[in-house]
């Protein structure tokens, strides 16, 4: 464990994309970069033993469930159900990028990997590495690279030395270029609810969910 390999986010080198894919296909724990900060995740498998060991790496309660990194736009119908227009009118506009949409999961979407009112929280990155890993393995359930509780790591230098270790290998493609969190969206009385500000601000959520261009 703890292996490390340098990477672009833009042009991956295709032997460290099988390397990663490798890593995941076998139940291994990746530390990967995004357009937003470093995360750490897994094959969203069914019973994938990496899945449980995430939680322990990052020191993390079980009781809460990962965001899913996934490939393209069209994953948000395939992962979510009962898509609302103005979620689909967001994930068009802004994926990929930094925005995290909240939706009821669909039958694709595991048990393990469901919240506890049954949605699936899911993301396309702005990141080549990240999407070509999602097409080829299927989504990645992730999390931010980093002990819960402390800063997240926007740089392969600045990933928790203990983390790198325990994980089967790191990607350090250097600085993540947005380096703050996603905005994380979901759904409140039919409408929806900022739960997290993160890069992109609320009111441009806002207007794009509401089909206004200005």
């Amino acid at each position: 464990m703890g292996e490390v390999l340098r990477v672009s986010q833009d042009d991956p080198d295709a032997d460290a994309l099988a390397t990663a894919a490798h890593v995941l296909r076998e139940g291994g724990v990746l530390v990967m970069p995004t357009d937003s900060v470093y995360g750490i995740g897994c094959a969203a498998t069914a019973a994938n033993p990496a899945h449980e060991r995430i939680f322990a790496i990052k020191r993390r309660d079980r009781a809460q469930t990962l965001p899913w990194l996934v490939a393209d736009v069209e994953d948000l119908h395939a992962y979510g159900t009962d898509v609302p227009a103005w979620a689909d009118r967001l994930a068009r506009e802004l994926w990929p990028g930094a925005l995290t949409l909240v939706v009821d999961a669909s039958e694709a979407v595991p048990p393990e990997y469901r919240g506890a009112d049954g949605t699936i929280a899911l993301r396309v990155p702005n990141s080549n590495l990240v999407r070509s890993l999602a097409r080829e393995v299927g989504p990645l359930a992730t999390t931010s690279a980093n002990t819960h509780g402390e800063a997240a790591a926007t740089s392969g230098a600045g990933i928790e030395g203990r983390i790198v270790a325990e994980a089967n290998l790191t990607l350090d493609a250097g600085p993540a270029p947005i380096a703050v969190a996603s905005t994380i969206v979901g759904v409140a009385d039919a409408g929806p609810c900022v739960y997290r500000e993160g890069a992109i601000p609320t009111a441009r959520i806002m207007r794009i969910a509401k089909g206004e261009r200005r």
